[in-house]
């Protein structure tokens, strides 16, 4: 039984593996932005390698995040907080709290 995997089957397969890495290694939603909530006075600044900053006027906190998703949790001084993309490109948190909607920054 002959191959029927051609050479140009192989080049179209890599093509599309290296494109798709290439997206992976881009970073996910969040990151290389930043966003504001609560009239301005909350900004976050998701940065590369999952770092993050949290401003609340002058005070500036790092922090970790990940990305799952359209999920991303932000981790700052040990306590997650979780937020949901929505289709705007917000970040939606919990809807009691300081943070229950962080908008992209332009």
């Amino acid at each position: 039984m002959k191959n029927k995997f051609s050479r140009a089957d192989a080049v179209v397969l890599a093509m599309v593996g290296m494109v798709a890495f290439s997206l992976a290694a881009c970073g996910g939603k969040v990151q290389g932005n930043t966003y504001t909530g609560n009239g301005g006075i909350v900004v976050v600044e998701f940065k590369s390698g999952g770092k993050a900053f949290i401003a609340t006027g002058p005070v500036s906190t790092p922090c970790t995040y990940t990305e799952s998703g359209n999920k991303v949790t932000l981790v700052c001084e040990g306590k997650p907080l979780e937020f949901t993309v929505d289709d705007e490109g917000s970040l939606i948190g919990p809807p009691d709290g300081f943070v229950a909607r962080l908008t992209k920054k332009k």
